[in-house]
């Protein structure tokens, strides 16, 4: 090794690092290694990641008929059964082939009338755990039946492919990423699973109007319990059957890309649900197998299983599995769940984080090299695409290149930022507000690394938490949200809803994420049917009727998301750099910055609203208000006149100032007027 360790650029460039250069060096080694092997093996990374292309069920026009293999090296015995035998469960007795895998034939002079699109099919296993009927593992579409619940898969052979031409999308075309999380079975306002079609038709001329350019879909991979919002996977290459066909979810991503909005995909390799009928646990009737054994195959927290990063055909399975959504379905890229629980046995439930932390105690080095293979895969499929990560452990090298030590994703999510709002707004009064903090937590990151920043998602929204709305005003949304009811506290909501997440946005991170209906204020939380609510989707839906309606305050707060946008897409405030500090004053609660050009004032006091109040500005010249949250199209108050010019004078120090009127619980921003 000799000195190599100490070469990397995330080593090179953190003085922080150098104490673990070795450790460093180690992962980008094991990666390398393991890389190495795949393409000795396979012949490269692709290729590899071609397994749903062998495994599962695939019609052969060399030899006319159909193959179904499995992997399944400790099962005693495998049938295959369906709608083509009349589900005679042992008829149809699969062969052990080498490595473990099983394989039968039927050939197309027999079964062409039987092995239909739409017909249903299961895998009897015969293991050490007993008989038991199982979804074939790479199935792509699984259904359940409406009268027994139970889950079986289905072939799914169109007459005819998909049609993706004219679909040139790229997300490579947008600079900036703003994105509008969703769940496509909760975005209707009926009382009802939604479905592709609708979200298609009804939300995604919403999303283009408001300005996003990304969608992350949450959910889409096959789950038998609807309540775990998509996040207990059992079928991992089966989009999900209860919003409709995978036609329906292509011509949905195909429409979205036409409309210049990317779609990412909420992808969960994190863990998986126990479930022995409809997942994978135990799948060859032994512990093990896809997943780990004993206590380190168990998730504590979330009810589940782990994989076994380590095993060549579980890498086999999640690349592929990358691949497949990828090559299918065009999706622009992922959002990877739970990767702190992935990094570390102790899945990120420890006190201090520090270089022992991060780089020797708990490290689970097979899910690192997993997550840098993928990264490395997803470019090779589509050099534009984007991973994100979903950590809050703050890995060195999680968004670098893997070439310089790093882990390979493009943007992390800035997690501390909503979990910050959800703390200041439950245990501190307005007035308690310290500007030198939110500075802090907006700013207190490398920008070298880039944050997808938001104020809250779809975790502040679920039972148990509030969002930023129903913090801010709680029950009287029920109540004062008419745009003629002057209730305080609403009022005071809509204010400080407006300037927490313009604040986040502006400072917060390189990109930007909303969850549906966030962005006007959606009253109440998120509670899937479940036998506690006796099974009701009343609050497993949006209300779009309520920002719809003329008469109410939501529309106030739809408004300003979607002049804010606008404001920060036009200036390219997400891709500006650091922001340049200009005034920080606690006594007004007033926090002053500029960005590319652009003076932002942000003044969050309860009712102090200085008039005559200096500012600092870059340089000279005369300066006007291009954009105020006290506007009264945002359900402000109007108390600024936007044509006022503000010319800049020199103060004693030789600083460049002009004189504002500095609104209470207002955002103002400031641009200079050419001469």
């Amino acid at each position: 090794m000799g000195n190599d360790f100490k070469k990397l650029k995330i080593v090179k460039d953190d003085a922080w690092l150098e104490p673990v250069a070795r450790e460093v060096y180690e992962r980008y080694a094991r990666y390398l290694s393991r890389k190495k092997q795949i393409e000795n093996d396979y012949g490269s990374l692709l290729k590899f990641a071609d397994a749903h292309n062998y495994f599962g069920i695939h019609y052969c026009s060399t030899d006319k008929g159909w193959y179904y293999r499995e992997w399944a090296p400790r099962a005693r015995d495998l049938y295959f059964f369906g709608d083509f035998n009349n589900w005679q469960r042992t008829s149809h007795r699969m062969e052990l082939k080498e490595n473990g895998v099983w394989e039968i034939f039927l050939p197309e002079e027999i079964y062409a009338d039987r092995l239909v699109h739409e017909s249903r099919v299961k895998v009897l296993v015969h293991g050490e755990n007993g008989w038991y009927e199982r979804i074939p593992v790479y199935i792509t579409r699984v259904v359940q039946d409406e009268e027994t619940k139970a889950f079986s898969g289905q072939l799914w052979f169109p007459e005819k492919k998909f049609n993706w031409r004219g679909d040139k999308f790229s997300i490579g075309q947008l600079d900036e990423l703003y994105i509008y999380e969703c769940h496509v079975g909760m975005a209707q306002e009926k009382e009802a699973v939604g479905t592709y079609v609708e979200f298609a038709e009804n939300i995604l001329p919403r999303i283009k109007t408001q300005g996003y350019n990304a969608i992350q879909m949450m959910a889409v991979a096959e789950h038998p319990y609807y309540g775990s919002f998509g996040y207990h996977v059992s079928n991992f290459f089966a989009p999900s059957s209860r919003f409709g066909t995978p036609e329906e979810l292509k011509a949905l991503i195909k429409k979205a890309h036409s409309m210049g909005i990317a779609v990412i995909m909420d992808i969960v390799h994190s863990h998986t649900v126990k479930n022995f009928l409809e997942g994978i646990n135990e799948f060859d009737g032994q512990p093990g197998l896809y997943l780990h054994e004993g206590e380190r195959g168990d998730h504590p927290s979330w009810d589940s299983k782990l994989f076994d990063y380590g095993k060549t055909e579980v890498l086999r399975f999640l690349l592929s599995n990358v691949k497949y959504w990828m090559r299918e379905f065009h999706f622009d890229g992922f959002r990877f769940d739970g990767v702190t629980s992935m990094l570390y046995f102790h899945h990120g439930y420890i006190g201090d984080w520090n270089q022992d932390a991060f780089f020797r105690d708990g490290v689970e080095w097979d899910a690192i090299t997993y997550m840098q293979l993928a990264n490395a895969l997803i470019k090779q499929v589509n050099r534009h695409a984007v991973s994100i990560a979903e950590d809050v452990s703050g890995m060195p090298g999680l968004c670098n290149q893997i070439k310089h030590g790093g882990i390979g994703f493009d943007y992390r999510l800035g997690m501390g930022i909503p979990d910050y709002w959800t703390k200041v707004l439950k245990e501190k009064k307005d007035e308690e507000w310290n500007v030198w903090e939110l500075w802090d937590v907006m700013v207190n990151r490398k920008f070298d690394i880039k944050t997808v920043a938001y104020a809250e998602s779809h975790d502040q929204a679920l039972v148990g938490d509030k969002t930023l709305a129903f913090q801010l005003m709680d029950a009287n949304m029920y109540d004062h949200m008419g745009v003629e009811d002057h209730n305080m506290t609403t009022e005071r909501g809509v204010s400080m809803h407006k300037i927490i997440r313009f604040f986040t946005l502006t400072l917060g991170g390189e990109a930007w994420l909303n969850f549906m209906g966030n962005e006007f204020g959606h009253p109440e939380w998120i509670d899937f049917p479940r036998e506690g609510n006796n099974w009701s989707h009343w609050y497993a839906r949006r209300q779009w009727s309520l920002v719809d309606n003329p008469n109410l305050k939501y529309k106030f707060l739809n408004e300003f998301d979607k002049e804010m946008l606008a404001l920060v897409q036009d200036n390219k405030i997400l891709s500006a750099g650091y922001p340049r500090q200009l005034w920080m004053d606690d006594w007004h609660k007033t926090i002053v910055f500029e960005r590319n050009g652009l003076v932002f004032t942000f003044n969050f006091h309860i009712n102090i609203s200085p008039e005559s109040y200096e500012v600092p500005v870059p340089t000279e010249g005369n300066y006007q208000v291009v954009f105020s949250s006290d506007a009264p199209a945002y359900g402000g108050y109007g108390r600024l006149d936007a044509d006022v010019l503000y010319p800049a004078e020199k103060d004693a120090d030789g600083n460049w100032k002009i004189k504002i009127y500095n609104i209470n619980r207002t955002a103002l921003v400031f641009k200079r007027v050419e001469d």
